[in-house]
């Protein structure tokens, strides 16, 4: 039972050490997205499944493409703002140090505040599948 537990713990504070000394521009001065994958890990516990750790930097007011995973998302702002757009579900608004979730094939979009944003995020899905895809309007 502890395993998991243990497992997932490891891999937040991996996640978290590797966001925090990442060396990334104030995103106030991006002109795109920069998104940079920090780890890539099959989980011992659950087969097929692999977690997905990713530092995103959003320039302020944008808005990225409505997408959806092919598994969970959890995503720790670490610095700025950010609205979260679920589809059927309205906008949740999200600042430093608050977390948002996006369940599993959900539609969503994003969209960043007037300082831009950074992000911490964490998924869950199948092994091989793509990070996101996008909904065509």
């Amino acid at each position: 039972m502890w395993k998991p537990i243990i497992f997932a713990f490891l891999i937040v504070v991996t996640g978290a050490a590797a966001a925090m000394s990442h060396d990334v521009r104030d995103p106030a001065t991006l002109q795109k997205p920069l998104i940079q994958d920090l780890l890539t890990e099959s989980l011992k516990s659950t087969e097929g499944l692999e977690v997905v750790v990713s530092h995103v930097a959003l320039p302020p007011n944008l808005t990225l493409p409505m997408h959806w995973h092919p598994g969970e998302e959890f995503a720790y702002i670490l610095q700025g703002s950010v609205t979260l757009i679920l589809d059927g579900e309205g906008e949740q608004e999200a600042f430093s140090g608050d977390v948002g979730i996006v369940p599993l094939k959900k539609v969503h979009t994003a969209r960043s505040g007037d300082e831009g944003a950074t992000i911490l995020v964490f998924r869950v899905h199948e092994e091989g599948q793509p990070g996101r895809v996008l909904v065509s309007n």
